[in-house]
């Protein structure tokens, strides 16, 4: 736990100015705890203004691929923290090895599985190739806050931001959004100003994140 808050504080600190993020009021890091202060990040999730009105999910739509975009486009040259796949897959076969992942919360079309076929799976997919940008690394709709506009207040959670393969951020609102409806995963494509999306890829880092 103070690894993991300690990640958020190194990455809150990175990411001002750059992102929209809360900001660090205290921190403090031992060898064994951590501590971390930050100001209350406006706004309501995109689960909960859907929760209340279902009718915001474009407006929702758009201001996350408009977040995402941003994010994208940070220099990764300046970004020190790595979040590729690679590390990623290591994580996960540490959660498997020490029985920490959680296979009653898997997608339906996973439910049954183990968590080492699952893993076994994720390995088998794993991608040829893949593009570099910087990430946030759980970007759901739990982790956007929006405003009463539908404008983007804040993200949160940032702890796994990083270097990586794009389609770790796109995986995770694909499946959010395919809740409602394969229309909407589709919207979000488009607006991310993808014509044509990698399924290896995408497919690949949903079964990677079901290990977390």
């Amino acid at each position: 736990m103070a690894d993991a808050i300690a990640d958020e504080a190194a990455r809150l600190r990175w990411l001002a100015d750059r992102v929209p993020v809360p900001t660090i009021r205290l921190s403090v890091a031992t060898p064994d705890r951590a501590w971390l202060l930050t100001d209350a990040a406006p706004g309501l999730t995109g689960d909960e203004w859907l929760a209340r009105d279902i009718d915001a999910l474009p407006a929702i739509i758009r201001g996350a691929a408009k977040l995402l975009q941003g994010w994208h486009a940070l220099p990764v040259e300046d970004c020190p923290f790595d979040a590729g796949h690679r590390l990623r897959l290591a994580q996960a076969r540490r959660n498997v090895d020490e029985g920490a992942v959680d296979t009653d919360d898997f997608d339906q079309d996973h439910q049954g599985w183990s968590a080492a076929a699952m893993l076994a799976h994720t390995e088998a997919i794993a991608p040829l190739q893949s593009e570099r940008v910087v990430t946030h690394g759980d970007f759901s709709l739990g982790n956007i806050l929006f405003d009463e506009a539908g404008q983007v207040a804040a993200c949160i959670d940032v702890g796994g931001a990083g270097v990586a393969d794009p389609y770790q951020d796109i995986a995770i609102p694909w499946r959010n959004l395919s809740d409602f409806g394969v229309e909407w995963p589709a919207m979000l494509l488009l607006e991310l100003g993808i014509a044509a999306h990698d399924e290896r890829r995408l497919q690949f880092h949903r079964c990677l994140d079901e290990m977390f």
